[in-house]
């Protein structure tokens, strides 16, 4: 395996493929705060170089972190398709790119070819691509699961309602929901994050909810997102909950740190499936975002694009009906400015559409970073185009609990509008039903009045 490269009469030596992966990475501001990213262009480009002629097979044989120390090192690798990785393994990270970008080349094709790569080498392929490989390549595959209703289907475009509430009010949260789904949002699901972690906050929560679909007929999900353990006891408890939730983390240290294991999932999706609201089979409903793991210590030096993609092949493992990256909530320390944002979203759609991820995307920020409005919504129209399969849908696009600006219900209304897709089948022909929506997916003038419901 080649660790160094000449370039512009210089003579580039790396340490190992971990070194090789951070210094390859586009500028963020995670690996600027690690100390471990590229010190200029010209050994940004020299590590290009060097990564681009390494093997698959040199990227999953070096995994960044230990596979005897790390559960998501193991998951992601015991994950893989012995005898397709077998076919690939000495295929150079270069030409996995072309063969990604090859127009011949079709999304189920790589879908097929994913099952031989893990989460690392993913993250490889996604450093040697420029915005429109990135979108080019996301867009042709097309991943489809089933919870209670089916979402990711091609021509399709998806929206998790999230009204939530600074004091856990039911009634508060009913309102924004009413408002939301008669704009064509929550047809990925109705997911509210409560302030206090506890039963009774998301017991009340999900009945409220439930209440109003059902008198409503509504096809959808429903998620409250606590912590995983609290919803494992609130699912045996009777509350209506249609799957699973939890964050998850590109390392053990930091998967540790969130209380959570593959144990833990395997046995959340079981109860899931004897207590919960849904015919399944796709059960659980993970969130990530580049940088978590560096701004609690547990990053284990390696970049935070890589842990990303560590991230999808451990995801990738449980079979999810819902993954939605964040990349950009955390702040400034992870992702400082606009196009670091557009750049991070972009590769972290690709790297989980590639590992064949259901993906949705929040391209969002917090009020104390450079990133405004237009970073946003120039990334949230760059995913349109990738083919992302949902978004998030908040009352104003302010989401007034957690603290931060993602899509709103308006902005999905128009992605839907210019990318001429419509909300899941189901859920399209309830809003027809409803004289919200017409045939063609275009809001009617009914829409946005969340009185209809009341």
């Amino acid at each position: 395996m080649k660790l160094k490269t000449a370039l512009n009469g210089h003579v580039y030596q790396f340490r190992d493929v971990k070194d090789v992966l951070a210094k390859a990475n586009e500028p963020k501001a995670a690996d600027r705060l690690q100390g471990i990213g590229a010190s200029d262009e010209s050994e940004r480009v020299a590590a290009k170089v060097v990564l681009s002629e390494m093997t698959i097979g040199d990227i999953v044989e070096n995994p960044t972190v230990p596979y005897e120390k790390d559960e998501v090192t193991r998951i992601n690798i015991d994950g893989m398709n012995k005898s397709t990785y077998n076919r690939m393994k000495n295929m150079t990270l270069g030409d996995f790119r072309e063969l990604i970008l090859d127009t011949k080349t079709t999304g189920d094709e790589l879908k097929r070819l994913s099952r031989g790569i893990n989460g690392e080498v993913a993250a490889a392929v996604a450093k040697l691509m420029g915005a429109m490989d990135l979108v080019c390549g996301a867009a042709k595959i097309h991943t489809i699961t089933r919870c209670n209703t089916a979402i990711g289907q091609p021509g399709t475009l998806s929206y998790r309602l999230q009204a939530n509430s600074t004091t856990d009010n039911p009634e508060t949260i009913l309102l924004g929901v009413m408002e939301g789904v008669s704009f064509g949002s929550g047809d990925a699901c109705l997911g509210i994050n409560p302030v206090e972690d506890n039963y009774e906050s998301t017991n009340r929560i999900a009945q409220k909810l439930y209440e109003f679909m059902v008198k409503n007929e509504v096809p959808t999900q429903l998620v409250v997102l606590s912590h995983i353990t609290t919803q494992m006891d609130a699912l045996k408890r009777g509350t209506p909950l249609s799957m699973v939730f939890q964050s998850i983390a590109g390392t053990q240290k930091a998967n540790d740190n969130f209380g959570v294991d593959k144990k833990l999932l395997q046995e959340a999706y079981q109860i899931a499936f004897e207590y919960g609201i849904s015919t399944g089979p796709n059960l659980l409903y993970f969130e990530t975002g580049q940088g978590s793991e560096v701004t609690i210590d547990c990053d284990e030096g390696v970049d935070e694009l890589t842990l990303e993609g560590r991230k999808y092949g451990f995801a990738r493992y449980f079979n999810p009906f819902m993954l939605n990256n964040v990349t950009g909530f955390i702040g400034p320390e992870t992702i400082y400015d606009g196009k670091e944002l557009m750049r991070a979203n972009l590769e972290d759609h690709f790297m989980g559409k590639l590992m064949g991820l259901p993906m949705g995307m929040a391209p969002c920020f917090t009020n104390h970073t450079p990133i405004n409005m237009d970073d946003q919504q120039m990334s949230t129209m760059l995913l349109a185009l990738a083919g992302a399969n949902y978004y998030m849908g908040i009352p104003m696009g302010d989401d007034v609990m957690l603290a931060y600006q993602d899509t709103s219900f308006h902005d999905d209304a128009v992605l839907r509008e210019l990318t001429h897709r419509t909300p899941a089948p189901e859920f399209h022909k309830w809003m027809i039903k409803k004289g919200l929506m017409d045939e063609e997916g275009r809001l009617t003038p009914l829409a946005g009045d969340a009185s209809i419901f009341l």
